[in-house]
């Protein structure tokens, strides 16, 4: 896929309008000659997109094991159509103002690339078609997406320190003995020094990275009380919550094109080595308690084999053994003397500095602290005893749903896990009335988006039946436990969540009264709505069914109708 190249500036906004429109249909078109969209009944021809008539997907050419397993395909390219389907739907949303789709869109993608972590080992073609996406999607996102604030964005902190790296120039290496000045070197402390290279970076954050670091100072206001608490905790120096910054800006939903997400950018892999789970409710590399005991953890290692922060700090950000390599090659352990490592590297220490050198006397360098209205990060923890739906909890909690979830940010559903017991956080002092709102309701207004049971016939594979209901394949196989996602028994079921069931509101609108709808077989929205008198956008509003979800037989749908 050809990257969309940046539009230029442009006489006219309509003119740029139509011009975004004649990319999008460019963009369209390649996927569409790729075979990687299918054509979709529209709200308008049939009255809905989401049918409950769905027949199962031709099934003769997945091939079947003796064992009697059914083989899935790989399933990047499946993921790379799944991304790129839902970017061609956030750049018209985008064209259309829509702000708030726009984030849940690109939210999304940035759940579907995290995903590719889990596959192993790329096939050469499939890597190259997956890193040029991800190449186009940040030039999208960072240049051409007009309705995102972009200083406060997910990939931003990334972006930013992958900018001052190419843009600041190299300055002439000092050979012999390293020149600094030191600012502050304390007793288990992280040392703060200045040379050039830090002063080059101090200046950028006063003038072109001025408002974006003061949004890294107002997250600190929040989150660093929380970050300092669990460090001393782990006994480690307070200066490492600078890292977070510039890591991720403090931001628990970063993700960078390395494909790493949270507060700490872990990885995948490096995430589930220290404790960190990702399943189909929760990724926990988003929560920022969970993220800094494991990153504490991990540098921790860090600095017992290195010996020195500058180093551990070093191979957070370009590995282990890039940092060995480079000492043996230079045979010193100078950070500043080790040239041989990648020019990011050797941006990242100095970058650090900066970034804490100018929060240790902010009033210093031209920022200030004292006029966020941004409270620190205090809650009470709940626990929730099965699977509830986010909103009732709002509710209970006299808060909004977004409050809710920037509280929670590793849940990745608008659910809690059905697993186990689970500990929700709502901001400080809400607990006892949540109590009291949530243990009135009855069981039937708690639940969290609806199941349906799927038993696996033969000739079906995972990605036949993800078609099937219009669902991921990665979450099909996630919310089952499947590890082995190339193989599914014939005869086993299988959970396939269904989104939806429990109104966004506590009461309909004026006049209206509730009706409960069981679906059957050959429904579609736009027949229910057109039998009870309503619109088919009504109907998804009232039970949370995002466009392109489908509704199945059996489903409940509340309906509000007029009296």
């Amino acid at each position: 896929m050809t990257a969309l190249k940046t539009p230029p500036n442009f006489a006219t906004p309509k003119t740029a309008k139509l011009l975004m429109l004649r990319n999008i249909s460019i963009f369209l078109f390649a996927l569409a000659a790729s075979g990687w969209i299918n054509a979709q009944e529209s709200d308008a021809t049939n009255g809905s997109a989401s049918s409950a008539s769905a027949e199962t997907t031709t099934q003769t050419s997945t091939p079947i094991l003796q064992n009697g397993l059914a083989e899935s395909r790989n399933r990047l390219p499946l993921l790379l159509r799944d991304v790129k389907v839902l970017l061609a739907e956030a750049m018209m949303a985008d064209v259309n103002k829509d702000t708030l789709e726009v984030l849940y869109l690109l939210d999304r993608i940035f759940e579907l690339l995290a995903e590719a972590d889990q596959f192993g080992d790329m096939r050469p073609q499939d890597e190259e078609e997956f890193n040029r996406f991800e190449d186009s999607f940040v030039e999208l996102y960072s240049h051409t997406f007009t309705t995102l604030n972009k200083v406060d964005g997910v990939v931003t902190a990334d972006h930013l320190r992958m900018d001052i790296t190419s843009m600041t120039e190299p300055l002439e290496v000092e050979m012999g003995s390293t020149q600094f000045t030191v600012i502050e070197d304390r007793d288990g402390h992280i040392p703060l020094v200045r040379n050039k290279k830090v002063d080059q970076f101090i200046e950028f954050f006063q003038t072109k990275g001025k408002a974006q670091f003061q949004i890294w100072l107002d997250r600190y206001s929040q989150y660093g009380t929380l970050i300092n608490d669990i460090l001393e905790e782990e006994g480690m120096p307070e200066e490492l919550v600078f890292l977070a910054m510039i890591e991720s800006g403090l931001n628990p939903r970063a993700y960078s094109r390395a494909n790493a997400s949270g507060m700490w950018q872990f990885i995948y892999t490096t995430g589930k080595e220290f404790g960190l789970k990702r399943t189909w409710y929760v990724d926990e590399r988003r929560d920022p308690v969970k993220a800094t005991h494991a990153a504490a953890q991990y540098l921790k290692g860090l600095y017992k084999e290195f010996d020195h922060w500058y180093l551990a700090m070093a191979a957070y950000n370009c590995g282990e053994g890039r940092i060995r390599r480079a000492i043996r090659i230079h045979q010193t352990t100078d950070f500043w003397q080790l040239h041989s490592l990648p020019r990011e590297t050797r941006n990242y220490i100095p970058y650090y500095l900066a970034a804490a050198i100018i929060c240790k006397s902010p009033d210093a360098y031209g920022f200030s602290m004292t006029n966020s209205q941004i409270d620190p990060f205090e809650f009470d923890l709940v626990n929730i005893s099965q699977s509830a739906d986010l909103t009732v909890i709002a509710r209970s909690a006299g808060i909004n749903l977004k409050t809710l979830k920037m509280y929670n940010p590793e849940l990745r559903q608008s659910a809690t896990p059905s697993e186990e017991t689970y500990s929700l956080r709502i901001p400080k002092g809400r607990s006892e009335t949540f109590y009291m709102n949530f243990s009135a309701l009855p069981d039937d207004q708690k639940f969290a988006p609806q199941n349906i049971v799927h038993k696996v016939k033969r000739g079906e594979s995972l990605w036949t039946i993800s078609e099937r209901y219009k669902v991921s394949i990665h979450d099909l196989a996630a919310v089952n436990k499947i590890k082995n996602r190339h193989k599914i028994r014939i005869g086993q079921k299988l959970t396939v969540p269904i989104k939806g069931g429990i109104p966004s509101d506590s009461g309909g609108p004026p006049g209206h009264y509730k009706v409960v709808y069981q679906v059957k077989r050959g429904d579609t929205l736009g027949h229910i709505a057109e039998d009870y008198g309503t619109r088919a956008t009504q109907i998804r509003r009232w039970n949370n069914i995002n466009y392109g979800e489908y509704i199945f037989p059996g489903q409940k749908l509340v309906l509000w109708i007029k009296g």
